[in-house]
């Protein structure tokens, strides 16, 4: 089983007084159902679970009143082998889009809080079924993504010792010794290669087979496929279909990285794909990185939505858009060129993603200054450069001269941790994954 931070987060709502349903949000293949299962047969006397693709005649528990003894009542005829009591029960509604009723009834469930009650489910930010009283106010929400750098090295038998001195490492900013930091750059090429889907990551620590990997891989992105076709108004369908398979191109095949319609198709225009990359943010398909037009607080104020980058939500789905061959070159650290930059800067994207942080970019044509990733936290702004190799950073360097009221940067390179200079914090790649 692999071991999960977002189950200490379920842990937490279980424990935390006068609590609301709670909506557990991803995408698919993420992890939802398993974590939520044994989260459930851990912690509880008592596990009713309906799924509404499963079990689509369930929904009839939710037809009539919806009220909790009514609902109750009818999961006892369903499963009289349950005893479903109060305080000891947890109910489980996976898969709740399909079922209207039961999105509008967890309002009732988080009123009358006599049970704990779970829903989670695809595309729940699509309004194309949404039910038509939608429990806003009666509800927690707990975005889950793939397995982080440290959730894959706990998968891969690194103990928390060892990753507590690593973490000492960022705090005194030391140099980190060689083997330890080579042993940690090959771990995080590995990472990479695999991404964070469970099932890849499981595969992998079972196998050590990359052919294996890339098979889990490629079901996951047809998967993908089939939820864009499936969910998709028939006017998005095809393009939502065509952006997000343009992703791999977009981000290793060229040097600007920014979100290019005419990649899509030839001679495409925002006109024609600007809807469709907004149905594929709601559904939790891709995410993206916003140019801001001056790097201060609060970013949003300074984002251009009609310029941006776009990444897959995993690492895992971009791998499966290229040749397996890429995964070789990754781990074996003999990329060079655009993929080479354009990889460890998706990695470095996906980490920030799972984090939760909103991504923003730089970019001054003018000036030629660039800084690669940009977040906010505790009211202040902090850039990072993303860098394949131990070259200069420029644009920061420029940034942290002229910009005073900024505390600090990252540089975060393929090497070592280096010396801290203008408030310039240079640190191994796979760092991010502790800061």
């Amino acid at each position: 089983m692999l071991k999960r931070k977002v189950t200490d987060d379920i842990k937490r709502w279980k424990n935390s007084k006068d609590k609301k349903c709670l909506i557990v949000q991803g995408a698919r293949q993420t992890g939802k159902t398993y974590i939520i299962e044994r989260f459930a047969e851990e912690n509880y006397e008592e596990f009713v679970e309906i799924n509404f693709k499963q079990m689509p005649s369930a929904m009839d528990i939710f037809a009539g009143d919806l009220t909790v003894d009514n609902m109750v009542m009818a999961m006892r005829f369903r499963f009289p082998e349950k005893k479903i009591m109060p305080g000891k029960t947890m109910i489980f509604l996976d898969e709740i889009q399909e079922c209207q009723e039961a999105i509008t009834a967890l309002k009732f469930w988080a009123t009358d809080n006599r049970f704990d009650v779970i829903a989670s489910g695809l595309l729940l930010g699509i309004d194309y079924r949404r039910a038509s009283s939608y429990p806003v106010g009666y509800v927690d929400y707990l975005k889950m993504y793939g397995l982080d750098f440290e959730e894959f090295l706990w998968a891969m038998g690194i103990s928390e010792d060892m990753i507590g001195n690593l973490r000492s490492f960022l705090s005194s900013k030391t140099m980190i010794p060689e083997a330890v930091n080579s042993q940690m750059m090959s771990y995080y090429r590995q990472y990479i290669a695999t991404g964070g889907m469970p099932e890849a990551v499981q595969k992998y620590v079972d196998t050590k087979d990359f052919r294996e990997v890339d098979r889990i891989q490629r079901s996951l992105l047809q998967g993908y496929q089939y939820d864009i076709a499936h969910y998709a108004t028939a006017e998005e369908k095809v393009k939502a279909e065509k952006c997000y398979l343009s992703l791999a191109k977009q981000l290793l095949d060229k040097e600007n990285h920014k979100f290019q319609y005419k990649e899509v198709e030839h001679g495409g225009r925002a006109q024609k794909y600007f809807s469709s990359i907004e149905w594929l943010l709601r559904a939790d398909i891709v995410h993206v990185c916003r140019r801001v037009t001056d790097i201060r607080f609060d970013l949003d104020d300074y984002a251009r939505d009609d310029f941006f980058r776009a990444y897959t939500t995993d690492l895992s789905l971009l791998m499966a858009m290229k040749d397996f061959s890429l995964k070789q070159h990754i781990v074996e650290n003999t990329l060079t060129g655009n993929s080479k930059g354009g990889i460890f800067e998706c990695a470095i994207a996906d980490a920030l993603y799972k984090k939760g942080y909103p991504l923003y970019f730089y970019k001054n044509e003018t000036t030629k200054k660039e800084i690669d990733v940009i977040i906010q936290k505790d009211g202040k702004v902090l850039p990072i450069e993303v860098k394949s190799g131990n070259t200069r950073a420029g644009s920061l360097r420029s940034l942290m001269k002229s910009r005073k009221d900024i505390c600090y940067g990252y540089k975060l390179v393929d090497g070592n941790t280096g010396e801290s200079t203008d408030r310039i914090i240079t640190l191994p790649l796979y760092m991010i994954a502790f800061i």
